[in-house]
């Protein structure tokens, strides 16, 4: 796995310091090597330094020297508010403060409820807004952490942290309950995840099984009606046939004086003749009309 760029880069910085401390023999020399370190630009992990003999040395020196460590450690893994609680450590150059905020505001940045403006003034010792504003966008291009500000709700947004901060003494146990605790919530997701699916993948075979049940009840339908369409139309071709046949021998007459009919009306209307007169009277039918026209 590639090594963050930011991290490499510190890593980078501090190398020319661990060599240094092999000729920082004596105390007054190893706590001025601790002083250049931790004022150095790109300078942001200090846990090989630490381990270093000269410099881990310091811990059992004089307090005048021995405050070097506690200051190298609290540049390694504290915070501005683990400084102000010892009055007795060096001051701090300017280059050493503004260093030490922004590992701060990285420590600060895993709690998101940390990131509102209030308590970041007050936990960074820093007397206005403005100040806030400069520091985090120096943080910024510094390649240190990704955020945004978010001046309306008076919050640091902040989406991503170069892994910089060195893990405190005995925080490993801590850790690794922490790292427990949310692979035990992945876990459960996971469960949960696979139940639900494992419950739409049933509900989807049940309602696929519903509808090819009511596929084979319509095709069941649809063939039952046009089973039955055709028994009708044989019936009733039946039926018509045998009328017909019926009708034939008798309709043939009446439908000849029908016609009979038909004609003489044809010819009475082309005569002029009124729609009363019949035949057979003496005045009338077409001898009648006849008579009348010769007459």
């Amino acid at each position: 796995m590639a090594m963050d760029p930011t991290q490499q880069k510190a890593l980078n910085a501090l190398e020319s310091f661990i060599l240094l401390s092999k000729s920082a023999t004596s105390p007054r020399s190893a706590a001025d090597l601790v002083h250049q370190a931790t004022s150095a630009p790109n300078t942001y992990v200090f846990a090989e330094l630490l381990r270093t003999p000269n410099i881990s040395a310091l811990k059992t020196a004089s307090p005048e020297h021995a405050q070097y460590h506690t200051l190298l450690e609290i540049f390694a893994w504290g915070t501005w508010a683990d400084y102000s609680s010892h009055p007795h450590l060096p001051p701090l150059s300017d280059a050493q403060s503004h260093k030490l905020r922004q590992l701060t505001l990285l420590s600060l940045s895993t709690s998101p409820s940390s990131l509102i403006y209030p308590h970041l003034l007050t936990a960074l010792s820093l007397p206005t807004v403005r100040a806030l504003e400069d520091l985090v966008i120096s943080t910024i291009y510094s390649g240190l952490l990704t955020a945004k500000l978010n001046t309306q709700t008076q919050r640091v947004d902040v989406s991503s942290v170069s892994p910089l901060r060195d893990l405190r003494p005995g925080s490993i146990p801590a850790l690794q309950s922490t790292l427990g605790a949310w692979e035990a919530r992945c876990v459960s997701v996971l469960d949960d995840l696979e139940n639900q699916i494992k419950e739409v993948k049933q509900k989807a075979m049940e309602k696929r099984k519903r509808e090819l049940r009511d596929d084979a009840a319509v095709e069941n339908l649809v063939q039952e009606a046009k089973t039955g369409g055709m028994r009708f139309q044989d019936e009733r071709g039946k039926f018509l046939g045998g009328k017909r046949g019926a009708g034939e021998v008798g309709g043939s007459m009446v439908g000849a004086s029908g016609n009979d009919e038909m004609d003489l009306d044809d010819g009475e209307k082309a005569m002029g003749m009124p729609r009363g007169a019949k035949r057979g009277g003496s005045g009338g039918g077409i001898k009648g009309a006849a008579k009348r026209f010769m007459g």
